[in-house]
């Protein structure tokens, strides 16, 4: 009998091609997994081709940022009358304004970018926003720079799952040393400015 697992993956590689391509657009849609999870969901498992994983993940993924910029301040007054809620977004905000502050103090709107672009868990387009909504960042350059960072990641995700996982790990560990190196660099600026 075969696992509820591959059960899933046959029943998802089975969908008709506009299924598909609805599928790696809903996916990439979704918080904490974005455009990371749709993009290899698409080529493994949907067998689209790269571009078109490409393309509908990039798409998927920036559906939901102009609505999260337009309407996220209404939703987060609504839901801050709960104290779970209330207790969720202080302990969110904290950890994403340190995040996003000392990227955009060093780096500027670049770093609201590569802040996106490094495709790893909670960098994607979704935290980029909120440290443009919390740090009151202009909607329309952060738009434009949120995007590019998706298009990056994308290439990113692109050139993991083309390549052999010797590639990938190389890939990999390029970005944390970048990710390192970016860090000392911030350290230092920061140190820098601050004074003796």
């Amino acid at each position: 009998m075969s696992s509820l697992a591959e059960v899933l993956m046959e029943t998802l590689g089975s969908l008709p091609l506009w299924g598909k391509y609805l599928a790696t657009m809903v996916i990439a849609m979704l918080p904490i997994i974005e455009l990371r999870g749709a993009l290899p969901a698409a080529i493994n498992v949907f067998k689209l081709s790269y571009m078109e994983s490409f393309l509908l993940s990039v798409i998927g993924n920036m559906v939901p940022i102009p609505f999260i910029m337009l309407f996220f301040s209404f939703v987060e007054r609504f839901l801050r009358r709960f104290k779970q809620f209330n207790s969720f977004f202080d302990w969110l905000f904290e950890r994403t304004r340190k995040k996003g502050e000392v990227k955009l103090q060093v780096w500027g709107m670049l770093g609201l970018m590569l802040f996106v672009a490094i495709p790893l868990p909670l960098t994607g387009a979704w935290t980029g926003t909120l440290v443009a909504y919390l740090l009151k960042l202009d909607k329309k350059r952060s738009f434009l720079f949120i995007t590019a960072g998706v298009v990056i990641a994308g290439v990113i995700m692109v050139l993991l799952n083309f390549y052999s996982i010797w590639v990938g790990i190389t890939i990999i560990a390029v970005l944390a040393l970048l990710l390192y190196l970016m860090g000392r660099f911030e350290e230092k600026m920061l140190k820098n400015s601050s004074g003796p």
